[in-house]
């Protein structure tokens, strides 16, 4: 029984039935199974369907039963795009910020993604597990059973290690599954400022090759943007780690044109992010392509900066993906019924795409729509249940987490109860 689970007589079944990206229109498609049932056996979804058609011939009492009357199922949330493995906090940008300081001006006080390496390198590996470990628990509550997590707070050999290590240690120990991508190309450190090509080199010579080596990471990305790495920079790193097996993503025209959404199409990456100057000529070699447009609510809302343009990417017939882009200064936050209410409410995206965003084309963001994303029959059973009968009360109940269980192969790991919430995963 201990691996055989039924959930029955759910209100709404929202399949987001797929193994491929959702592009443009089919975002809107939610697949919907009303009085559904699913049988789990093993972590594996065995069947899907009308409660009365799957359960018919089925003895519950070799399951446990999970009846989900007047509640909403979905399958778990997909966080493609974070970095929360950091040490130290910048709490202090946050009231430049108020102030009126950009971006750029808080990096060139001090402040910016270089301030975030010191506390990081200062910090143990056992350290960096420990923090890791408790913003997943966090993930878990608003539904979150896979997470993208980037290195990028070392920009050295040994701190760029220790934050992938410390991520294999969590995908390893913590429930949720960890998709690990190494961004040593994050910012240019101190002692090579106007010798970014020599940094480049300093990648792609000394930690690449070991990252590689110690299979540390499954995608390379890179800040290519204005006054960070140029296109030129971005491609020749990008190159070399498709030699080396990685898969590319890529940080695209957040702060100015520079062209990295046609750089994403042009290396086949599987996905951009940011993207909130992104030309209509990026967007359309994207789709052409096949690359996701994954897109940050959040951080835009952080820096008080217009948002990504959510209708015209999907309107292009572009796949959009929906992320928290989580991270210790620029939008520290892990919450997803944030980034759905910024998404419906000024990203003109409709609860239909952006729960395709947070599901199964955020999947494809981490290149796994094969396995997870979807409530499909043959794919891992990573499923939440709302405390509500309808999708439509997720966006409806503004920023608040309606989620009531989170099951991650087939597995109980969150349950709400009387008192407002009970973390109960084990490993």
């Amino acid at each position: 029984m201990k691996n055989k689970l039924i959930i029955k007589n759910a209100n709404e079944i929202i399949t987001c039935s797929g193994f491929k990206q959702k592009k443009g229109k089919e975002m809107s498609d939610l697949h919907i199974i009303n009085d559904g049932a699913i049988i789990i056996e093993d972590g594996i979804i065995k069947k899907v369907g009308k409660t009365e058609n799957v359960l018919r011939n089925i003895d519950e009492n070799q399951y446990k039963v999970i009846d989900a009357n007047n509640k909403c199922v979905l399958p778990g949330f997909i966080d493609p795009h974070t970095h929360f493995v950091f040490g130290g906090y910048r709490a202090e940008e946050y009231g430049w910020r108020l102030k009126g300081l950009e971006y750029m001006e808080i990096m060139n006080r001090g402040g910016g993604i270089v301030n975030s390496t010191d506390a990081t390198k200062e910090a143990t590996l056992d350290e960096l597990i420990d923090m890791g470990r408790k913003r997943l628990d966090s993930m878990i509550s608003f539904g979150v059973t896979s997470v993208e997590g980037k290195s990028g707070y070392g920009l050295d050999l040994d701190t760029e290690i220790k934050q992938l290590k410390a991520m294999k240690e969590l995908n390893e120990t913590h429930p949720l599954d960890i998709s690990t991508t190494f961004l040593g190309a994050h910012a240019v450190p101190e002692e090579y400022k106007g010798r970014q090509d020599e940094f480049i080199d300093y990648i792609i010579e000394n930690v690449l090759p070991k990252v590689a080596e110690k299979n540390l990471a499954e995608f390379c990305d890179v800040f290519c943007e204005e006054n960070v790495f140029s296109i030129e920079q971005s491609r020749k790193l990008l190159k070399k780690a498709k030699e080396f097996g990685l898969k590319i993503k890529l940080h695209a025209d957040e702060i100015v044109p520079l062209g990295g959404a046609e750089l994403s199409a042009e290396l086949g990456a599987i996905s951009a992010d940011h993207l909130l100057q992104a030309s209509n000529r990026g967007i359309k070699l994207m789709v052409e392509n096949n690359v996701v447009a994954t897109l940050l609510p959040g951080t835009a809302f952080s820096l008080k900066e217009r948002y990504a343009r959510a209708r015209d990417i999907i309107d292009s017939g572009c796949a959009v993906a929906l992320a928290t882009d989580m991270n210790p200064g620029s939008c520290f936050t892990e919450s997803i019924p944030l980034i759905i209410a910024l998404a419906t409410l000024y990203m003109d995206m409709t609860t239909e795409e952006t729960i395709n965003a947070l599901t199964i084309n955020a999947a494809a963001a981490i290149d796994k729509a094969d396995m997870i994303g979807s409530i499909d029959e043959g794919k891992k059973a990573d499923i939440v249940i709302h405390e509500f009968p309808s999708y439509n009360y997720i966006p409806y109940h503004i920023a608040v987490s309606t989620v009531e269980k989170v099951i991650k192969n087939g597995n109980i790991i969150y349950n709400k109860d009387d008192r407002g919430g009970l973390l109960c995963y084990k490993n």
